[in-house]
């Protein structure tokens, strides 16, 4: 149909690459994702499972709100070749062909680059080479992947700052949130019995507790105020448990799903970001500042700058540095909560017009536009080298839906 736009009128498959697991914490992988499952095959490649002592991998398949997710169980040795014959075969199997190629992370460039695609997209949502841990060839193959890329998304306006000089077509698409399922919170009367058991005033936070979790501001904090109550909902990632505070007034109650989480929000006072101000924290925008305010908690957060960009000057999100400020900040939203109503009323207007479905309506428009200019854009950058087709794969299916090789 004339005037229909390419992602409509061709539906190409999307296969993204991604760092983290689909199933260890909803974030914008899986909003995004499932959008696009709607109307395109979708594959979601995780990183690999590394096996000591094999000489075969294999993909394991699961299907996840329509979504096709591949996970490679790959031998140390010889683990990159594998892995690209794997995602070739089974693309094949789908008469998969010119996908758009989703990258999350640039350490998938190696198994991937021999795909053809109709479009490459950099979605930018963390500067990983600043976490815990980073590969030191990560910086390096970002480079390439920004070289081969039609779009490049960043998940904060710091972000977008950091990346905008390295690529012609870069675009800020910070945090947006799930009103309609954080908004239940409002109304949920019935809080988790763990919750429940804890007296109030309740200040809670969920999300990874990992290098960005301030652990002395949490200490120094509840020690000042023994009379609260401070809850962490999450898994605990690349720090020794061991590290957390303990106190009294501090519970830990592990991770929880995505579709809980509006029923413990319903049962805070107050909501928390007690985020450490270091390298790894540079460049967030934390998605659940906008699913606090949806779910109708004032927010105190230490200085991240994208936070003090977005919401220094509302009276829903409170920011300060130190213990001392944060509990002083804690307190003045405590008071705020006394005044729902107009707690809600400003925590409405900061949200309005932000939803993970505008956010994806927008990126789909500039895809539309990179694919329309992709032909004279490739013609600038040669496509990457490559070592031949990859010959006929010899492969044993072996029970549970396993692709091995």
């Amino acid at each position: 149909m004339p005037g229909k736009p390419w992602l409509a009128r061709e539906t190409p498959a999307i296969v993204c690459f991604s760092h983290l697991r689909w199933k260890f914490v909803y974030q914008r992988p899986q909003h995004l994702m499932t959008r696009f499952a709607r109307s395109h095959a979708v594959y979601y490649v995780e990183e690999p499972v590394w096996l000591s002592g094999a000489c075969r991998g294999w993909l394991d398949e699961t299907r996840c709100d329509g979504v096709i997710v591949l996970t490679p169980h790959l031998p140390r040795d010889n683990g990159v070749d594998i892995h690209r014959q794997l995602l070739h075969d089974r693309l094949r199997e789908d008469g998969v062909t010119r996908p758009v190629l989703w990258y999350y992370t640039p350490m998938s460039l190696p198994y991937s680059d021999q795909i053809e695609a109709s479009i490459v997209v950099y979605d930018c949502m963390d500067e990983l080479s600043a976490f815990r841990g980073a590969p030191e060839e990560l910086v390096g193959l970002e480079r390439r992947l920004l070289a081969r890329a039609d779009a490049v998304f960043c998940g904060g306006h710091s972000l977008y700052e950091s990346k905008r000089r390295l690529h012609p077509n870069v675009h800020a698409f910070p945090s947006s949130v799930d009103g309609a399922h954080f908004g239940q919170a409002r109304f949920i009367k019935d809080i988790p019995s763990d919750l429940a058991s804890i007296p109030g005033p309740r200040l809670g936070f969920y999300g990874v507790l990992d290098e960005r979790f301030d652990t002395r501001l949490v200490a120094e904090a509840a020690a000042l105020k023994p009379d609260w109550h401070f809850i962490f909902v999450g898994p605990v990632v690349k720090i020794d448990p061991a590290e957390l505070p303990q106190a009294d007034n501090i519970h830990y109650l592990g991770p929880r799903l995505y579709e809980e989480l509006p029923s413990y929000l319903a049962g805070w006072d107050v909501a928390l970001m007690p985020f450490a101000l270091n390298e790894s924290t540079r460049f967030i925008s934390p998605t659940k500042t906008p699913e606090y305010l949806a779910g109708g908690c004032p927010v105190v957060s230490t200085p991240i700058a994208d936070v003090v960009r977005a919401y220094g000057d509302s009276d829903v999100v409170f920011i300060a540095q130190g213990a001392v400020a944060f509990v002083e900040a804690a307190a003045a939203a405590l008071q705020a909560a006394e005044a729902p109503e107009c707690l809600l009323e400003k925590a409405d207007r900061i949200l309005r017009g932000m939803s993970w479905d505008t956010s994806w309506e927008e990126m789909c428009k500039v895809m539309n536009r990179a694919h329309a200019s992709s032909s004279s854009r490739r013609a600038d950058f040669p496509a990457p080298p490559r070592n031949g087709k990859p010959g006929p794969a010899l492969r044993l299916h072996d029970r549970g839906g396993r692709v091995c090789r």
